[in-house]
């Protein structure tokens, strides 16, 4: 499991969403408020999704969950429902973000020693990149509704 805290949950005082990129292996969520600053991001595996979901609302006052629209995007979002106390849950379009998820971990984490020297489209992160991927949902809703 990949856990990042990057801000604290205290003093939040605008709507939070929760970005899930959901898989049969694993599950990628991201934590972010509309002034697009990432608060927590983590990889768990998929059988303890719903539960970290949970976790997470304690700690930080999720208004909506933001999934991506694809392989098992139906069946999650049935999941979803049986939380104890269900949020709205919005489909994105989720093509390409695994492409462009594997850019990002480099912006947000440059290679270092001999990994520089490689040219980035042969650069293989060194873990799951699908908390990225919330990232990147989470922001495609936003520009989808402030159209910036």
């Amino acid at each position: 499991m990949i856990n990042v805290v990057i801000s604290p949950a205290a003093n939040l005082s605008q709507p939070i969403i929760l970005g899930f990129d959901p898989g049969r292996q694993k599950c990628g969520m991201a934590v972010m408020g509309l002034d697009r600053i990432v608060r927590h991001q983590a990889v768990v595996p998929s059988p303890e999704a719903l539960e970290t979901i949970a976790v997470l609302r304690r700690d930080y006052p999720i208004s909506l969950i933001v999934m991506g629209d694809q392989t098992t995007a139906v069946e999650w979002k049935t999941r979803l429902g049986t939380l104890e106390e269900p949020l709205r849950v919005i489909l994105v379009d989720e093509r390409y973000t695994s492409l462009e998820a594997r850019d990002r971990y480099w912006q947000m984490y440059p290679p270092q020693g001999w990994r520089r020297l490689l040219p980035q489209g042969l650069r293989t992160p060194p873990r799951p990149v699908d908390d990225i991927v919330a990232i990147l949902l989470i922001e495609r809703y936003l520009k989808r509704l402030t159209g910036t």
